[in-house]
């Protein structure tokens, strides 16, 4: 009954389970990926907050802890070390990589040669066209329920807009987190879902449990609010000091919040003061708010890191969907999968009965 659920996308990325696990900064790494696919699901390894000396270890590490199962690899061009990550995706053949906008057609078109599946997160049918002009072979769209940089579109609209515009495989993100969400984005047209939250608030997923009670204590969407106040773009999260901390602050104190943090995120990249400098004297041409927001652009990781490695949930960043007021208890990957797999079965033969 469950092969049933298999769909091109399943072939596609080489997983059992039309299931994919978002590459979240912090969150998704070898433990939590290796997890994801052994349930049968395809994990991103998040390798934009990877240290540079570490991803290609965690990349075998992946292959060592799933007997070689097909997963991907996240990154943005803007890192210091994009190339490096383009390379070891070629050099390991991984299945797939996921980005927002930013690679060139010459890029994707190298990873394409490669064999490797290249599949952005949009939020716009715009993006999901420039990207599928751009080389992309499949899509993820996230609507305004998702985690994180986040658009305004709820999933329910931007979902059938870009299934009945594009020509490729289409991934629904924002708002899923059981088998009804999965036979649901199945139903408007999408061949799987992809979560973020819900794979977070797992036992794999290495986040210290302090910052889990605090997903765990939202009973309530409106607790998951977007602001503009990280980085200067919309980004949901749970409502917390550091965040009433910065709407509070005035615009040269949230510069200094920045500065600190981008000083530390320049020391844990390996950023080049030449890099850095342009990207505050750029900002400088800007009133004071906007420079916190611009400063705020390249270490906003640094905001994440405090909640999800330092577990200090009150000082930093917890990137979070709307789904995750619903979301009641802590389980396994692959207690997750099942659960989905099993409730979209069981649904899918209860609407079939009409």
């Amino acid at each position: 009954m469950n092969a049933a659920l298999h769909t091109p996308l399943c072939d596609l990325l080489g997983c059992r389970y039309p299931i994919v696990q978002t590459a979240m900064g912090w969150v998704a790494g070898p433990e939590l990926v290796a997890a994801t696919c052994n349930a049968g699901a395809f994990g991103f390894l998040a390798g934009a907050t990877i240290p540079a000396e570490r991803i290609e270890a965690d990349i075998l590490r992946v292959k060592e802890l799933t007997g070689d199962k097909p997963f991907g690899l996240n990154f943005h061009m803007f890192q210091p070390n994009a190339q490096q990550l383009l390379d070891l995706a070629v050099k390991h053949k991984v299945r797939a990589v996921s980005y927002g906008r930013g690679p060139d057609s010459k890029t994707i078109g190298r990873l394409r040669d490669a064999g490797i599946v290249c599949m952005p997160t949009v939020g716009a049918l715009k993006h999901a066209q420039k990207a599928i002009e751009m080389g992309a072979n499949a899509i993820t769209i996230q609507g305004g329920e998702g985690g994180g940089h986040t658009g305004a579109v709820p999933t329910t609209v931007l979902l059938p807009q870009v299934v009945d515009a594009v020509q490729v495989p289409v991934v629904a993100a924002g708002g899923f987190y059981d088998g009804r969400g999965l036979l649901a984005a199945l139903a408007y047209g999408a061949q799987g879902v992809a979560m973020g939250t819900r794979f977070l608030m797992t036992t794999d997923s290495g986040v210290p449990v302090q910052t889990l009670e605090r997903y765990l204590a939202v009973r309530d969407a409106e607790q998951v609010r977007v602001s503009y106040l990280v980085d200067g773009m919309p980004q949901r999260m749970i409502g917390n000091e550091f965040l009433a901390s910065l709407e509070n602050a005035a615009p040269l104190r949230r510069v200094w919040i920045a500065l600190r943090s981008a000083l530390a995120w320049k020391k844990q990249t390996g950023m080049t003061s030449r890099h850095a400098m342009g990207v505050l004297l750029q900002a400088m041409r800007q009133d004071a708010a906007s420079v916190a927001q611009v400063v705020m652009a390249a270490n906003a990781p640094m905001l994440l890191q405090r909640s999800m490695v330092d577990g200090k949930p009150a000082e930093g960043v917890m990137s979070s969907g709307q789904v995750v007021a619903l979301i009641g208890q802590l389980l396994s990957c692959q207690q997750v999968v099942d659960a989905i797999v099993a409730d979209a079965c069981r649904i899918r033969a209860r609407i079939g009965a009409y």
